[in-house]
């Protein structure tokens, strides 16, 4: 690392610089992956070099010199590609792929003094590599691996292959003024300002000092700079503003290009921050330099001496040169600026698009608080209602508004769409494809689709598997799918959707689908199953989700230990979800996953059944029948049929498929649920009403219930069950007389009234 650089900013930025590191490595994956199919876009291989020269910028910023002098050969490489001289290949995309990967080592030892000899052997070959494809005989020695004691960020001519040196050089003016956040948020002028130096040449470097506080009332901690700065240099716009792009929320840029006319400078003095002096304005717009306003202010002063009355604006005219244009329109912002003063004016508005990075474990400590918000409440609005007061009611109610809004809205801060997940898996079936010697082509869908960061984060390790075992079992090599009359490539397709407020996530292949035989001769030497017992179809396929179980022919680096299948199943369970297979042997398989949006807060439906409150999601509810006879509908064990307009509808008594106990009313209603594009009715005896639903894990003794998802304190205190709807559909769906298992009667009754069991 350059020692140059100050070790408490990068102490500070660092985290800021890996998380936009990473962000740009994954895109230039996803960039390389989409070019292979569309070699010639010119926008994508913009991108593509952009992102690169955004990660060379800020590691020099950093002073990570293995990043920038590796990172270099990559970017040489992709100017020449972005300018036609080279076409990509799926050879050279390979090798792009792998320095990428290097890169993306590089960055995660930055900040740790490691030595990594086979690491630096594997970069050094890639750089000969790409010599070798780019024919640079411009480019730097193939040892850019080892630290050099004597690399700087220093300015470099084109002879020496500085960074866009290709043609000769230019004057820039940039005019940036600091925030006062800027030291407390990490960054370091100077820093930015060596940076700079790397891509030219500063001629000319000016610190306006008027804006800085007498030392008697300065902050230490506050960053009061503004520079000048005249920069000669052949580099684009876009990378000296990628100089900044770490401080962009806590400076206020202006550059003006190189021939900049009276017009550009009359646009930068209006978007000017506030500088009340004539030649101040001047000085930051780059209209003069500081030293020309110092001799200006000398011939005012020696005029006035003689007695002779003259304005700095004619001075500068005829010492400096300045248009009487911008003259004109220094004075206007002059006096705008004492107006606003003299009014109380706040200035001008901040951007509306800012972003502003927030830690997990923060937003997650808020939902959490908002979710004790909504307990309480809800609470509130009971005791409320039991009084009777008007007023008190309406006031709690408009509470309640209150509390949804900012529910609603808090959530929303920590759904983000499934595509960035997904975007993942083109490397993954490239790779593993190529490995297998197989021709797969991975399509997205539905990438758009939201759901909560926690839920995204969790989810892509259980995918990673699937998708890896329909790579290595479902889908054939092109000779074995050519002669079953298939296509040469295979197809593989990931999609997600919104279906009765949850997150359907499907992983679809084309392959040969689940070799039922295979399937039942392991279980049968495990022990899984009695040999010669042949269950169902369905339960077949469910068997390759226990725990060991593998029908890989030998071992290999993909499957074949047992290990995998099981542990999906565990993880999305734990995530309240259901994974589901089916498969038509030839034809392909389809693996269904279904999420909850989100871990923390539901809307949801309340109802009553004796002594006992559950809630079913309200996405989920279609319709409510209301008092319906009781008598003859529901079996002992819960299932029963009912006519809905035509139709039969299956239903399901929680009464007795729980064993609740208690006394049947004469009249019950029926919630009618939709899930997985079944419908079906479960019968109730009251109706409570819409609820805000604060999820809460299962206690030990009752994540085995079938049907329950979580839990949901009330405001009253008690504890309501909160329904797994697809689930609780294929009990359901299950033939009237075969009871499915459910919990101990006492097991609920004990949760009525009672937090502490949850």
């Amino acid at each position: 690392m350059n020692k140059d650089i100050d070790t408490s900013f990068v102490q500070d930025a660092l985290p800021a610089f890996l998380s936009e590191a990473h962000e740009q490595i994954a895109a230039i994956e996803q960039l390389l992956l989409q070019l292979e199919d569309d070699p010639g876009n010119h926008e994508l291989l913009n991108a593509l070099f952009r992102c690169a020269h955004t990660v060379k910028g800020s590691a020099g910023i950093f002073g990570l010199d293995r990043v920038v002098a590796f990172t270099h050969h990559v970017e040489s490489l992709l100017d020449r590609l972005r300018e036609g001289e080279l076409s990509l290949t799926p050879l050279l995309s390979t090798l792009l792929l792998k320095c990428n990967d290097q890169i993306q080592a590089l960055v995660g030892q930055a900040g740790a003094d490691v030595e990594d000899a086979e690491g630096d052997a594997v970069r050094a070959d890639l750089v000969q590599q790409l010599q070798a494809v780019s024919a640079d005989v411009e480019a730097p020695p193939a040892d850019v691996c080892a630290e050099a004691a004597d690399t700087q960020i220093a300015p470099k001519s084109a002879a020496q292959g500085g960074p866009g040196t290709a043609t000769g050089h230019r004057r820039w003016h940039l005019a940036v003024s600091f925030g006062q956040d800027t030291y407390r948020n990490g960054m370091d002028p100077l820093a930015i300002l060596n940076y700079l130096r790397g891509l030219g040449e500063i001629a000319t470097v000016t610190c306006d000092v008027a804006g800085v506080p007498p030392l008697d009332q300065i902050d230490p901690e506050s960053c009061h700079l503004t520079f000048e700065i005249g920069l000669d240099t052949a580099a684009q716009r876009n990378e000296i503003e990628s100089a900044f792009s770490f401080v962009r929320d806590d400076c206020v840029l202006h550059i003006v290009e190189p021939g900049g006319t009276p017009d550009d400078f009359i646009g930068l003095i209006d978007a000017m921050p506030d500088n009340p002096r004539l030649g101040d304005i001047l000085v930051a717009a780059g209209a003069i330099t500081r030293v020309q306003l110092q001799q200006a202010l000398q011939r005012q002063a020696a005029a006035q001496a003689a007695g002779q009355t003259t304005q700095l604006g004619e001075v500068l005219q005829s010492v400096a040169g300045v248009s009487p244009q911008l003259v004109k329109a220094a004075l206007a912002k002059q006096t705008r600026q004492r107006e606003g003063a003299a009014a109380g004016s706040p200035g001008p508005a901040p951007d509306d698009q800012r972003f502003i990075r927030v830690q997990a474990d923060r937003l997650d400590a808020v939902i959490n608080l908002l979710g004790e918000l909504v307990i309480a409440g809800a609470g509130a609005s009971m005791l409320a209602r039991q009084t009777r007061q008007s007023p008190l009611i309406k006031a709690n109610a408009q509470m309640g508004r209150l509390i949804e809004e900012i529910r609603n809205g808090t959530l929303q801060l920590r759904m983000v769409p499934i595509g960035e997940t997904f975007s993942r898996f083109r490397r993954v079936v490239r790779d593993t494809a190529a490995e297998l010697g197989k021709d797969v082509v991975l399509d997205l869908q539905g990438g758009e689709t939201e759901l909560d960061k926690s839920v995204v984060e969790r989810i892509a390790d259980p995918l990673m598997h699937l998708v890896r075992n329909a790579l290595d079992h479902g889908l054939e090599a092109p000779d074995t799918r050519e002669a079953a009359g298939k296509p040469r490539q295979g197809n593989l397709v990931l999609s997600a959707c919104h279906e009765s407020g949850s997150i359907l996530i499907c992983i679809c292949d084309d392959g040969r689908g689940i070799q039922r035989q295979k399937v039942l001769e392991r279980a049968w030497d495990r022990g899984l199953l009695e040999r010669g017992v042949v269950p169902a179809d369905a339960d077949i396929d469910k068997l390759i989700f226990e725990p060991g179980f593998s029908t890989a022919e030998k071992v290999t680096n993909l499957s074949g230990r047992g290990v995998g299948m099981d542990v999906v199943k565990r993880n999305i369970e734990a995530l309240r979800g259901t994974v589901s297979l089916t498969s038509e042997p030839g034809v392909g398989s389809r693996i269904e996953i279904r999420l909850p949006l989100t871990l923390a807060i539901i809307d949801g439906f309340l109802v009553g059944v004796g002594n006992s409150k559950f809630i079913f999601p309200l996405d989920a509810v279609v319709e409510v029948i209301e008092n319906r006879p009781t008598a003859g509908e529901i079996d002992a064990h819960g299932r029963g049929f009912v006519e809905l307009r035509g139709q039969v509808l299956p239903v399901v008594g929680l009464r007795q498929l729980y064993d609740l106990g208690g006394d049947e009313p004469e009249r019950a209603s029926i919630v009618v649920l939709a899930s997985g594009g079944r419908r079906y009715g479960v019968r109730v005896d009251s109706l409570l009403g819409q609820h805000q639903t604060v999820i809460k894990p299962l206690g030990r003794m009752f994540r085995s219930l079938r049907g329950m998802s979580g839990s949901s304190i009330l405001g009253s205190g008690e504890v309501a069950l909160i329904f797994d709807v697809h689930a609780l559909s294929q009990l359901a769906s299950a033939p009237p007389g075969q009871r499915a298992g459910t919990a101990a009667p006492s097991s609920l009754a004990g949760l009525t009234g009672n937090s502490q069991n949850v």
